[in-house]
């Protein structure tokens, strides 16, 4: 028998879990679906989706938000001892944002190579020389998994749009105007 009695338990792969689960909301209601969450110690102290269509803000990202509330949640801006957990690899603003937050470690599950700036397109976190903070980035925990939902949601998209277009011109036709 194994003295680790949690087996196969790593607490990125459950914290990714977690932000894979506010993921699923943003997919829920129509939104890229991308999740995150912020650690201190071992407990989450915020949780967030994109929010972008729904709150009409580009800036509604999952990160952005969950940036937010963690900071409110600890009464400091400074997220220091915190890990950010992200379904997909940052984009530049929210790795600027990131940055200025200080959280200790930034774990991410898919890279994102023509717009990450975690180390995809640009690397804002571990830059070099650094601006005021570095962050360990991991990445690729439940890479699969978090590649799988924004395709899903991307190909139903892709599907609901070709439909539009195709009853948009059958009404065209019946009115006379094609």
């Amino acid at each position: 028998m194994s003295d680790n009695f949690l087996g196969d338990f790593h607490p990125d792969n459950f914290y990714m879990g977690q932000a894979l689960r506010e993921a699923q909301r943003a997919y829920a209601a129509q939104e890229v679906p991308i999740g995150a969450i912020i650690v201190k110690g071992d407990q989450v102290i915020a949780r967030a989706w994109n929010q972008v269509e729904t709150l009409k803000d580009a800036t509604a990202h999952a990160e952005m938000l969950a940036l937010t509330s963690a900071q409110n949640a600890l009464g400091d801006w400074r997220l220091e001892g915190c890990t950010l957990f992200v379904t997909k690899e940052p984009c530049p603003m929210c790795a600027g944002a990131i940055v200025h937050c200080r959280p200790d470690r930034v774990v991410f599950g898919c890279g994102d190579p023509k717009a990450g700036a975690a180390g995809g397109w640009i690397n804002l976190l571990e830059s070099n020389p650094p601006l005021n903070h570095r962050c360990e980035i991991l990445s690729g925990v439940l890479e699969d998994e978090c590649v799988s939902i924004l395709k899903s949601f991307f190909r139903e998209a892709r599907e609901r749009n070709a439909l539009g277009k195709a009853h948009k011109k059958a009404g065209e036709q019946d009115r006379g105007i094609v």
